[in-house]
């Protein structure tokens, strides 16, 4: 039997500033979506296309929707739900008078556990983000990317079942990126449900395993990363010498072909591929690699995006 699924929402509407003279801005508009147990979810979009409108009404945090919104089964807003719940908003600010340790200890008595437990447990966590020797630091003498990290870790500290993250590496630098994305890929192993919202859409290739891309508050398109990054029919031969020679042999063996100085690129099927690798050895050219060129996550994004916004 499947799993219900944690997050569900069906034919979601949101319009801030509506009156009765004035039509307001519809944020969101007819969307519908599941998010399964288990599952790194991303949510992409433009600015202004709905994204955190869609997460602060699944968190109870926006009145006024229309539609359907659920969290583990029950109607969004509800205060059980939440407390399964983590959050890490985008731009968030953590009080600059407490420490790294006393932050991560306030927010998680918040989520509803207790001091002696979130004691047991937060030196682990400082010391899994690269915080540990900035524990008994103030908040308002840490960077941004530092202050990211707390957030993340108070998103996590207890638990929860769920996770939101908007924006969940904004100002970290790479080798922070680098432990955020083994964090949530050691979160999923054990369960745990995550729900990106980024700009970084090769964070997003590399961590998620279904996205949805939101424009004006409707959805454009939902899939995995692979169904949202097909092959282009393209394949790129890394060669270790130049092939301006052959380009009349070649030509003959594929399609649109393109010299480089390390190699070619051409459309080219599988069939074709074994005739180029036979006429390369046999005029003795070492073949580095061969690779078949797909579509970037950022590739297919702008295309939608454009498509819809011309």
């Amino acid at each position: 039997m499947t799993d219900p699924p944690l997050i569900r929402v069906h034919d979601l509407s949101k319009v801030y500033g509506r009156r009765l003279w004035k039509k307001g801005f519809r944020a969101l508009d007819g969307v519908s979506l599941e998010v399964g147990r288990g599952s790194v979810f991303g949510l992409l979009g433009p600015n202004g296309a709905g994204k955190t409108t869609l997460i602060k009404i699944l968190l109870g945090l926006v009145p006024g929707w229309k539609g359907e919104a659920e969290l583990f089964g029950e109607r969004a807003g509800r205060v059980g739900p939440r407390r399964r719940v983590g959050f890490l908003p985008e731009g968030h600010r953590l009080p600059g008078y407490l420490t790294g340790a006393q932050a991560l200890e306030l927010f998680g008595m918040y989520s509803g556990r207790s001091r002696a437990w979130l004691r047991t447990r937060i030196p682990a966590w400082l010391e899994r983000v690269g915080m540990g020797a900035s524990a008994d630091r103030k908040l308002r003498e840490y960077s941004k990317g530092m202050q990211q990290r707390i957030g993340l870790v108070q998103a996590l500290i207890h638990e929860p079942e769920l996770v939101f993250l908007d924006e969940p590496t904004d100002g970290v630098d790479p080798v922070g990126r680098k432990i955020v994305r083994e964090i949530l890929a050691e979160l999923q192993s054990k369960g745990t449900t995550i729900f990106v919202n980024s700009h970084l859409l090769l964070e997003v290739e590399r961590m998620c395993d279904r996205v949805v891309i939101l424009a004006r508050g409707r959805i454009l398109r939902e899939g995995t990363i692979d169904e949202l990054t097909p092959a282009t029919g393209r394949v790129t031969f890394d060669l270790a010498a130049p092939v301006a020679p052959l380009e009349g042999e070649l030509s003959r063996l594929c399609h649109n072909l393109v010299l480089g100085a390390h190699g070619f690129e051409a459309e080219v099927d599988l069939e074709g591929q074994n005739r180029l690798i036979d006429l390369l050895r046999s005029r003795g050219v070492a073949i580095r690699s061969i690779s078949e060129r797909k579509l970037t996550l950022e590739d297919a994004f702008i295309d939608l995006v454009e498509r819809r916004d011309p």
